[in-house]
């Protein structure tokens, strides 16, 4: 209960300052969609300072949608975000599991390995060797294969693990059930807060991919879609779409980065709660 007027004044400033916070947040994204939505005379007509649009239009977007090459780079993006999650979570959980186990012989040893990868790594040329010998050149393979287990990742879910209690495993073994079955059908169906957190890390880089899709994928037809992105805001235009030339190149870059952002800031809310749930316990141990 706030009784002083030092207090009032004190509650103002952090209210202010989180208001403003917020306004700093959310007035880059309702710039892009209004000028997305907006035609290119009545952006000029206010200088290129637009916040809420008046003459609405999707021209933008029918011309970023219309070209095969958007539709085809949405499902690259979708196949590898899909499948690349799945064995993302497939193998960091058979991996972090047994290392969960105080009692695995070298446990020590291969943690301390897992951190030498966080702080070194062999490069980006070595790498590419490796992704070239092993034949994942222009495949989309080659955007999930190398990055399969991300060590933070592995070392949360550890943490996670090492918090259910033993006497779950101890039970489940004088029932006769092996390690696979407890993994399976103890250990994971209590770890969905993990699974839904490290599965939204893995699954928003994936979405993001744009690195790896630039250096082991030369085939077009196979990039994903912020590489596509990329070729609109950086070139300015892209000749493979077909664009009329009374479109404004400013629209399509605003809608791409619209369509691009979109499904992640759809997905997000329905799994905030495991997230939240999902960070706060896989960190109370290191």
């Amino acid at each position: 209960m706030v009784t002083s007027a030092g207090e009032r004044f004190y509650l103002g400033v952090i209210y202010a300052l989180l208001l403003g916070l917020v306004v700093s947040i959310l007035f880059p994204v309702l710039y892009v969609i209004s000028v997305s939505l907006t035609p290119y005379s009545e952006v000029l007509k206010h200088g290129g300072f637009l916040v809420i649009p008046r003459d609405v239009t999707f021209a933008a977007y029918k011309a970023f949608l219309s070209d095969s090459m958007i539709p085809r780079a949405y499902g690259v993006t979708v196949f590898i975000t899909v499948v690349g999650t799945f064995v993302n979570l497939a193998l960091t959980s058979l991996m972090a599991y047994p290392l969960s186990k105080k009692e695995l012989p070298g446990r020590n040893a291969f943690l301390l390995l897992l951190l030498v990868t966080m702080l070194f790594n062999g490069g980006m040329i070595p790498t590419y060797l490796v992704v070239k010998w092993t034949g994942l050149l222009d495949s989309v393979w080659a955007m999930i294969v190398p990055g399969a287990i991300g060590t933070f990742n592995l070392l949360v879910m550890k943490s996670f693990f090492e918090q259910l209690p033993d006497s779950l495993d101890e039970a489940a073994r004088i029932d006769g059930a092996g390690e696979t079955d407890i993994m399976l059908k103890i250990v994971l169906p209590l770890s969905m807060p993990i699974m839904a957190t490290v599965g939204l890390f893995y699954a928003v880089g994936h979405w993001n991919e744009f690195f790896a899709a630039v250096l082991y994928v030369s085939d077009r037809s196979l990039h994903p879609l912020q590489v596509m992105l990329r070729t609109i805001l950086t070139a300015g235009e892209n000749p493979e779409l077909n664009v009329e030339e009374t479109l404004p190149t400013v629209s399509m870059q605003m809608a791409a980065v619209v369509l691009t952002a979109l499904p992640i800031l759809v997905v997000y809310p329905f799994i905030q709660k495991y997230f939240t749930q999902g960070v706060l316990l896989g960190s109370v141990k290191g």
